[in-house]
């Protein structure tokens, strides 16, 4: 019988600090998040010295919480992975030297994780890979289509050119007035509402993968300034139904159009957007209409958001294999998947 392997994994990429304990890669013992997400409101987005800061304050609590909730002690694990990248510089490094210093000290392997890689491999904790499989990434910060060939093989399809579509409704949201982060509200918003605004689906009749939200979202701000200039009062619930149905058809077509080029058995959707219920039902529509044999898989919504369970289940493909880091390992904000 084969020995349980134990990573205590860090996530620090933007305004989460989470610490977790998970065994063979797909059990989690403790995954431990402390969100900023209110010292960033009242700016109406991150802002990354004051991110930076709080991942000081709370990062040795949640090595002790971690530890703690896992029932487990620095003796009982066989490695130590962080995220490297990509996200903001100071947010990295505040993980990367938390990690860096309990491997030195306690003699641990060190692994680096790719913080996208992580995102995907949360359907780990959900049921059982089969490769090939294509991903579809949707947060804050990316909007890739990756086809994922063998653990942890990578080909990025497609990218978005401009705005991803987290940061899309996060823009939006301020000009209907809701609190950073806007996603969740614009969701809700969207299923009371009706799709009546028509507005543009940018790329959708181009043979590539690609994506882009900004001109989506200045069509919905402009509509929105318009109507102030002119004293019309425009129904926000159809406002977010507008825009969401914009980005659904987007993402939809790309998606299919990957998976007509790519064919697989499986299509995990992961990132913080993959909580969005809009976006849950229609992929799961769509597979239905097209009676295609292929299982669509969500993290729980728990895990859609940054949190440090998913960068422990990359780890553990890289464990396997003996991928480790050296000690000198630094930050890399702009890190994507190799083309």
């Amino acid at each position: 019988m084969e020995k349980d392997t134990l990573i205590l994994s860090f996530e620090s990429s933007c305004d989460e600090t989470s610490v977790a304990v998970i065994k063979n890669g797909k059990e989690i013992l403790a995954n431990i998040i402390a969100t900023q997400i209110k010292s960033h409101q009242r700016f109406g987005g991150v802002v990354p010295e004051v991110a930076s800061r709080h991942h000081v304050e709370e990062v040795t609590k949640c090595i002790n919480l971690a530890l703690e909730k896992a029932q487990v002690g620095y003796e009982d694990l066989d490695a130590v992975a962080v995220t490297y990248g990509p996200g903001l510089v100071g947010s990295l490094l505040i993980g990367i030297m938390a990690a860096k210093t309990v491997a030195f000290a306690h003699d641990l392997p060190l692994i680096k994780v790719n913080h996208l890689a992580g995102h995907i491999y949360s359907a780990n904790f959900v049921t059982d890979l089969q490769y090939p499989f294509m991903s579809l990434l949707v947060s804050g910060g990316h909007t890739e289509l990756v086809l994922v060939t063998a653990p942890g093989v990578f080909h990025t399809l497609g990218d978005t050119r401009d705005d991803a579509v987290g940061e899309a409704y996060d823009k939006i949201g301020r000009v209907l007035g809701i609190n950073y982060p806007a996603g969740k509200k614009v969701d809700e918003m969207a299923a009371v509402g009706k799709d009546t605004f028509n507005f543009p689906r940018a790329m959708v009749q181009e043979d590539n993968l690609d994506f882009s939200f900004s001109g989506l979202k200045s069509a919905f701000i402009n509509t929105v300034h318009h109507a102030d200039q002119v004293h019309e009062e425009l129904n926000k619930d159809d406002l977010a139904a507008s825009f969401q149905g914009a980005v659904l058809d987007i993402l939809v077509n790309k998606t299919f159009k990957a998976l007509k080029q790519h064919p697989v058995k499986q299509l995990i959707v992961g990132g913080g957007v993959s909580a969005n219920q809009g976006l849950r039902k229609r992929l799961a529509e769509e597979i239905k209409e097209r009676n295609l044999d292929m299982e669509l898989v969500f993290p729980p919504l728990r895990l859609c958001g940054d949190n440090a369970a998913m960068i422990g289940a990359m780890a553990q493909i890289q464990y396997d294999k003996g991928d480790f880091a050296d000690l000198d390992l630094n930050a890399d904000p702009s890190l994507d998947f190799d083309m």
